[in-house]
């Protein structure tokens, strides 16, 4: 990882910090995209322990809005003539429904239309690389989710874990439809399920979620474990070529038949360019 530069979101806690300081150790550097400009300058810190001769930077943004998924990635794109890895990881579970100033339901604003506009602003200096890839963060919790296109944002029936469940199956056809427009550009783009990892996740989506998600945890795996197959995809020359897979533990893997709908997966991105005001 030697001379490449790395975008991450979500990476000051959790599973991304720790895919970012072992990036890093690797020789990367690192572009963080935080919201807490505290939380990122104590991950920056720690970056530069790892790589102290790297100059690792972090944007700020809330990446529930449009325009400030647009704003940051104008911002990195203007800054970095080329990017060679993109690891879409900043993700939430979200205990009550609340619509963001852009009419949108949070979960789905953060956890995929965040992965579409970051992707899609920054798509040309990735290209500038040669060989970038695209690294999506999705979750096993995807299994049984099914998309409802006249309602994505969960207007009638709404639940935090039906929410999230979605979000993540969009993570896994946003990137299969992702692969299939990127085909023969150079650029790859995976997508994978951590585990279920100890983290920070969770702890602020309020009520009764807040404390399952909390007892939940003393069976999780730590982070390190959690964040292997986010490296494995970001660095190793084992997956170099492969595009368009969904992996666990370092392995590719079938995700539900419903990830699998090539039709839903274009619907997807068609609904998704709509709603962030961009070219389909």
């Amino acid at each position: 990882m030697k001379g490449k530069t790395v975008v991450i979101t979500g990476g000051t806690s959790g599973i991304g910090e720790v895919a970012a300081l072992e990036l890093a150790q690797m020789g990367a550097r690192i572009v963080l995209v935080a919201r807490e400009k505290s939380r990122a300058e104590a991950t920056l810190a720690r970056l530069r322990k790892r790589g102290p001769e790297l100059a690792h930077t972090a944007h700020y943004a809330d990446l529930t809005r449009l325009a400030e998924m647009k704003r940051v990635a104008a911002q990195i794109a203007a800054v970095e003539p080329r990017i060679d890895v993109l690891i879409n990881n900043a993700g939430a579970m979200f205990g009550a429904r609340r619509i963001t100033q852009d009419g949108i339901e949070r979960t789905f604003a953060l956890n995929h239309m965040a992965y579409f506009v970051m992707t899609e602003g920054l798509c040309a200096r990735l290209a500038g690389a040669g060989d970038a890839r695209i690294v999506n963060t999705a979750s096993d919790a995807h299994r049984g989710a099914t998309l409802d296109f006249g309602d994505l944002q969960s207007e009638h029936g709404f639940g935090a874990m039906k929410a999230y469940g979605r979000s993540k199956l969009c993570n896994i056809l946003f990137t299969r439809e992702l692969a299939r427009r990127l085909h023969g550009s150079g650029i790859t783009a995976n997508c994978l399920h951590p585990g279920f990892v100890a983290t920070r996740f969770g702890d602020q989506s309020g009520g009764l979620i807040s404390h399952m998600i909390w007892l939940a945890k003393f069976l999780a795996i730590s982070p390190a474990e959690g964040a292997r197959t986010i490296v494995h995809l970001a660095s190793s020359p084992e997956v170099a070529g492969i595009s368009g897979k969904y992996f666990y533990k370092c392995r590719a893997t079938t995700p539900s038949p419903a990830a699998q709908d090539d039709q839903a997966a274009l619907l997807l991105w068609e609904r998704s360019a709509k709603l962030a005001g961009m070219q389909a």
